[in-house]
């Protein structure tokens, strides 16, 4: 009985408190309205731009940054030792978001500079922010692509053939950037593989010889492959190898 006593007290304490507490929640109103002023139909397509770009946002990350190479040299080597999930898909994109950062933060910091900043300060117009903002990305993106790459889809779109870079559409770059990417990225993933295709061919030669057929070459090479990649210090190894690619 007193213990019930207690809780019914508890409880009464509690309610009391909750009726005296006040809560303050945000208010938030969503519709149309018919207006007369063009400023503000200016100002709802920016909002509209600004949350499609918001949309795209994932595609931009992987498609005109080092992410694309980054994820893929990873995944490369996950499957070279063999390893089935490990290292989990959440963790190699992580590593692999906070890597495109690293490599990307000079190129961030001038857009910043440049275009973030001075339109958020009313100095320049949001075309001109844009236009500053897309440069530093184009610069690292002709750095990493092909010249054969980029010939490529400048032919395929039919369009004159450009004398500067500047004369270069952002909408022929991307491709030829992705393209070159993934060309680069398969040929760290065929290095990264060699040395453990050794180990397998080893692991089977021996089980071969030693008339042990039915055991798989796998489980007998998986710790050998494991044992040599840290001896080496092969994610050391492997990520400076990858920031140092992209300089």
């Amino acid at each position: 009985m007193k213990s019930k006593r207690w809780l019914l007290l508890a409880g009464l304490m509690l309610v009391g408190t909750a009726a005296h507490a006040q809560v303050t929640l945000p208010n938030v109103n969503l519709g149309f309205k018919s207006t007369n002023n063009p400023q503000e139909i200016v100002s709802a397509i920016k909002i509209l731009m600004v949350l499609t770009v918001l949309t795209l946002a994932p595609a931009i990350l992987i498609m005109m940054t080092a992410f694309t190479r980054i994820i893929i040299v990873l995944s490369f080597v996950r499957q070279a030792l063999g390893t089935q999930q490990m290292p989990p898909n959440q963790l190699l994109v992580g590593l692999a978001l906070f890597l495109t950062f690293f490599i990307m933060q000079p190129f961030f910091e001038r857009i910043n500079q440049d275009a973030l900043q001075p339109f958020l300060n009313n100095q320049i117009s949001q075309d001109v922010a844009i236009e500053k903002a897309v440069a530093p990305i184009r610069v690292f993106m002709f750095h990493q692509t092909r010249a054969a790459d980029l010939e490529l889809f400048v032919k395929l779109s039919k369009s004159e053939r450009p004398k500067t870079r500047a004369d270069v559409s952002t909408m022929v770059l991307v491709p030829a950037f992705v393209l070159s990417e993934l060309k680069t990225a398969f040929q760290i993933g065929f290095i990264i593989y060699l040395p453990f295709l050794v180990i397998d061919m080893v692991a089977a030669s021996v089980l071969m010889a030693m008339g042990m057929m039915m055991l798989p070459p796998v489980v007998i090479s998986l710790p050998f492959k494991i044992m040599l990649f840290v001896l080496v210090d092969g994610w050391a190894l492997l990520v400076g190898s990858l920031v140092k690619s992209f300089v």
